[in-house]
């Protein structure tokens, strides 16, 4: 696909040498193809990852933020509350 998107962009600039609008079609086939064509990779999934391998690796990961979360409440418990209230709200 990308090998057809040059060929068609080299072939607008060469016609443009006359027509200054195949130019601006030549850029403009270029930035749509370069912004998010066929080509571009997915966005990666929400999860913020791949699933864990194993149910140790997912309970691991588990424990790890819930220590995260105990310490950050613990040390700011002024922010905590607040999120909490705008949680339950």
């Amino acid at each position: 696909m990308s090998v057809l998107i040059v060929a068609a962009t080299l072939t607008l600039a060469v016609l443009g040498i006359g027509n200054h609008l195949y130019w601006l079609a030549a850029v403009a086939l270029l930035c749509l193809y370069l912004r998010g064509g066929r080509g571009s990779p997915p966005p990666p999934p929400p999860g913020g990852g791949p699933p864990p391998e194993t149910y140790r690796a997912y309970r691991d990961r588990r424990d790890r933020q819930a220590r995260w979360e105990r310490r950050y409440r613990r040390e700011r418990p002024h922010e905590a509350r607040r999120q909490q209230r705008e949680k339950s709200r």
